[in-house]
């Protein structure tokens, strides 16, 4: 905590704060074994007005690829912390630790209108090539050809694209002129879409739920599949069942 608080105040993500509010702070892990900050924003996000921009539905967005033949696969780096907070709003997203009172400069995660204001300000950014050759799902960007030859120009517009607005991409994270590619939980080449075995693995494996949340859980991530699996409603129908009469 410490470590980030002294990375963020050198980075201007942060500031010292006076505010009236003050929101706790914790660490949630990342896929690849890192830690998110994240602020409990519950109180502060049920008084907020949302912001209704909506986020693309991921099969209907795929339906794109059909003629694809060769993709890229981007990551954006520090993703929401690319929108400046609205001068004078800064006290609203104020967080307490052990080393002091901090507030947020920048968009941070765990505000309840931070997806739908990044997805928005991405669209801006690359909206002449989204239906084309680009797919863009908050800070997840899939740029997919039907040639090599015209993948070279399309990854090369994309990346003007981000160094003009001076966005910055995690290398490690992507993939480049790629036959196939992980992107939002599938594989995609040029045969189609398809199921993520490691994902499958995990609902294969899935340890049998005692309850109610349990159950909630394991129905989400599977469903997550259901297009995939014929009869998918009609086979979840008595563990859908238990669930009647439960929020």
């Amino acid at each position: 905590m410490e470590e980030y608080i002294r990375e963020a105040l050198s980075q201007g993500y942060i500031r010292h704060s006076t505010s009236p509010a003050a929101s706790s702070f914790f660490f949630v892990s990342k896929k690849d074994g890192g830690l998110r900050p994240c602020i409990d924003y519950r109180v502060l996000n049920h008084q907020t007005i949302k912001f209704r921009y909506p986020l693309p539905l991921v099969p209907a967005a795929l339906e794109q690829l059909r003629s694809a033949q060769i993709f890229t696969k981007l990551d954006l780096r520090s993703a929401y912390n690319l929108i400046r907070i609205r001068e004078g709003d800064e006290w609203k997203t104020a967080f307490v630790t052990p080393p002091g009172h901090y507030e947020y400069q920048v968009m941070p995660y765990g505000l309840v209108n931070a997806p739908s204001v990044f997805q928005n300000f991405i669209h801006e950014v690359l909206r002449e090539f989204l239906h084309h050759f680009v797919i863009v799902y908050i800070d997840d960007i899939l740029i997919y050809s039907r040639s090599e030859a015209e993948h070279h120009h399309h990854v090369a517009e994309v990346l003007q694209r981000l160094r003009e607005h001076q966005l910055y991409l995690k290398a490690e994270k992507c993939s480049f002129h790629q036959r196939s590619v992980q992107f939002l939980g599938y594989v995609i080449d040029h045969h189609g879409v398809r199921m993520d075995e490691g994902k499958v693995d995990a609902v294969v494996s899935w340890p049998k739920p005692n309850t109610i949340k349990e159950l909630q859980r394991f129905l989400g991530f599977a469903n997550f599949y259901h297009r995939f699996i014929q009869g998918f409603s009609h086979i979840t129908n008595p563990l859908t069942n238990l669930l009647k009469g439960h929020p």
